[in-house]
């Protein structure tokens, strides 16, 4: 199987999820940032390469928290949401958060967020979770044409047969013309990605452990992205070290 080496050295396109990925999963949404050394390093590496970011996250949300980064493109909402403008969410949003808001137990910390085409329901602050998910897995089975994905204590939902991370990181590899890719992302809305390409075109790496991921390697922890960072810059520099 190619190895990093051998990637960087490719006509490659490197990408990377968000939250997990390239910022530390945090207590809530609004709080979660970059380290500043991940953001130091992140500039170099879409300094050196063409570089996209593919979040979960609204577009205008992520794209101010990368501001001032030289990534080459932004991709938010799981792949659905590729310009910057804020629209108001789909029909199917609005039928999707009315049956939740109906079916769903009233609990302190159960966060139901509406996007553009995906609905993320959050409940990391809910006590009793295991009544809750149970109360969102029937919710869900009646939900329309609804992909139920599990995300770091949160459900995303999204559209059946609709965009999602493996056709956004296609998608940016053809516009950017590239005939590799590196995805980098922790979470089950990054298999997609995974997926999207072969071992000789793809080189997938998933942060954090789990029982099993169709990517073919792995990170211990979050903060292990500094090393990969670093690892891509060293790669294109005028000398690289042998690793």
């Amino acid at each position: 199987m190619p190895t990093l080496a051998q990637f960087a050295a490719s006509n490659v396109l490197v990408a990377f999820d968000f939250d997990g990925t390239l910022a530390p999963i945090a207590p809530t949404p609004a709080a979660a940032r970059m380290r500043p050394l991940t953001r130091r390093l992140l500039t170099r590496v879409a300094l050196s390469y063409p570089c996209v970011v593919i979040s979960g996250r609204p577009l205008a949300d992520l794209t101010r928290r990368l501001r001032n980064l030289p990534v080459w493109h932004v991709v938010g909402d799981h792949g659905s949401d590729t310009w910057d403008t804020i629209d108001a969410p789909a029909a199917h949003v609005r039928e999707w958060v009315a049956e939740l808001r109906t079916r769903l137990p009233h609990r302190t910390g159960l966060v139901i967020e509406p996007k553009r085409q995906t609905v993320t329901v959050h409940y990391r602050h809910v006590r009793d979770k295991r009544r809750v998910l149970a109360a969102l897995a029937d919710a869900v089975s009646h939900l329309r044409n609804a992909r139920s994905i599990q995300g770091a204590e949160a459900i995303n939902l999204l559209p059946r047969n609709g965009a999602n991370k493996g056709i956004a990181l296609e998608q940016a590899r053809q516009v950017f013309a590239c005939d590799t890719a590196i995805y980098v992302g922790d979470d089950d809305t990054d298999e997609d990605a995974f997926a999207s390409a072969g071992p000789d075109r793809l080189l997938s790496i998933r942060i954090g452990p789990v029982r099993t991921s169709l990517a073919a390697y792995r990170l211990r922890a979050q903060a292990d992205i500094d090393r990969l960072l670093t690892a891509l810059i060293d790669l294109r520099a005028d000398d690289p070290p042998q690793l």
